[in-house]
């Protein structure tokens, strides 16, 4: 556990000082409460199109990328279904450049026509190398369509379709930045060799000026239970069949999801997994094979998915793959086993601990959530599950009307 300090402006912004003298350098952490699921159907990929925007130029910065590297600094920024999270890691001498070069953004972006077109292109050409002409690269945009009806989850974040990044208007463009890029939906994190009395003067002097708006954000459809396995075959030129098998599970903060995630550590996760040495190693029907959780602040999937040997169907995998989870569904989970798993997660929590830039991250992720402290919180919960609760939520969500499945199958085949 790490020490940090919460500061809250006036104008709605909070501000997490965590202090590490043991270097010379500082990160600044920007997370906007908002990711694809604030979207509208016709009008997708529109938090991740600002993603790239806030790169262009501000009123008084010309080129953002260029400004941070002459005080030696970096940044980048990543686009989620719930958070859009804007990073730097420069000396912490010269943190309040930081500090300029954010604060111009929020308040007063470059969203001329000429900036918009530009990163149009950029995002258009993006959406084709990466899931258009890519082998599998659209596998996300069938599965989320396919599991959810309602729910905005049910695009990835790139967008639903390239004519909805074609269609973007500079109205809808000026639309969101007013609706979430504010000092009310933002928190801001700054780590490293700092004090709490600069970083909250700096705090004033940047941020406390930019007004605050009423978040006018509309809250994403719940989706409608679901009652029947959902299923969707895919015919494209790729090597192998592909199977992508996935469970409604409960969201961020509702009991069942920190034993989803370890089912699907158990079952899924790494070299050891149930389904690696039962499916890989001994079996010749999956060349690869994995599960793991969406993390989804509403309620989210749990995730098994795998390529087939050459030749095998993806149909013969989901017959393989569901004799292992009846297995598991079956047997009693051993101590051995599930501490196994669980010092596991106590190591990567220490690895990521290690890294200032993964601090800095958690505390805004979960400041988000509501309390930095469920940071630390969800570790201990999650650390002192036993095996019968993990059955009984298993036995819960495993279960085929609760299943959605993509055969992502070769032509060849």
């Amino acid at each position: 556990m790490f020490s940090y300090q919460r500061i809250f402006l006036t104008n709605g912004l909070e501000v997490i000082v965590h202090e590490d003298h043991s270097s010379k350098i500082a990160v600044f952490n920007l997370l906007y409460k908002v990711g694809s699921r604030f979207e509208q159907a016709g009008k997708t990929g529109l938090a991740h199109f600002f993603e790239h925007l806030m790169f262009g130029s501000s009123a008084n910065v010309p080129v953002f990328d260029r400004e941070l590297e002459r005080v030696g600094g970096s940044c980048n920024a990543f686009t989620s279904p719930d958070i859009t999270n804007y990073y730097m890691t420069l000396p912490a001498a010269n943190i309040e450049t930081a500090f300029w070069l954010e604060s111009d953004r929020m308040l007063q972006l470059s969203l001329n026509e000429k900036t918009i077109e530009t990163q149009r292109k950029v995002v258009m050409e993006e959406y084709k190398q990466r899931y258009l002409n890519q082998p599998y690269g659209d596998v996300w945009h069938h599965l989320r369509d396919l599991a959810y009806e309602r729910h905005a989850y049910r695009w990835p974040t790139i967008g639903q379709t390239i004519e909805d990044i074609i269609g973007y208007t500079k109205d809808d463009v000026w639309n969101f930045y007013q609706t979430h890029y504010h000092p009310g939906n933002a928190i801001l994190v700054v780590a490293g060799d700092v004090t709490l009395s600069q970083i909250e003067k700096l705090a004033e002097k940047w941020f406390g000026p930019i007004p605050s708006l009423s978040n006018q954000a509309q809250k994403p459809q719940p989706e409608p239970p679901q009652s029947a396995k959902k299923i969707k075959k895919i015919h494209a030129k790729v090597p192998t069949d592909a199977l992508y098998k996935v469970y409604k599970m409960p969201a961020k903060d509702q009991p069942g999801y920190l034993e989803a995630d370890l089912i699907s550590d158990i079952l899924g996760a790494g070299k050891s997994s149930l389904l690696e040495q039962r499916l890989v190693k001994n079996g010749k029907i999956f060349a690869s094979v994995g599960g793991y959780i969406t993390g989804s602040v509403d309620p989210g999937l749990l995730v098994f998915s795998g390529k087939m040997e050459k030749g095998v169907s993806s149909k013969i995998a989901e017959e393989a793959l569901d004799e292992i989870l009846a297995e598991f569904l079956q047997k009693e989970i051993s101590d051995m086993e599930l501490q196994k798993i669980k010092n596991q997660g106590e190591a990567m929590k220490t690895y990521e601990s290690i890294q200032l830039l993964n601090r800095a991250m958690n505390l805004a992720y979960f400041a988000h959530l509501g309390n930095p402290e469920l940071y630390w919180e969800e570790f201990e919960q999650k650390s002192k599950i036993e095996a019968a609760q993990i059955k009984t939520w298993a036995n819960r969500i495993l279960q085929e009307d609760q299943a959605s499945v993509l055969h992502y199958q070769s032509i060849n085949s």
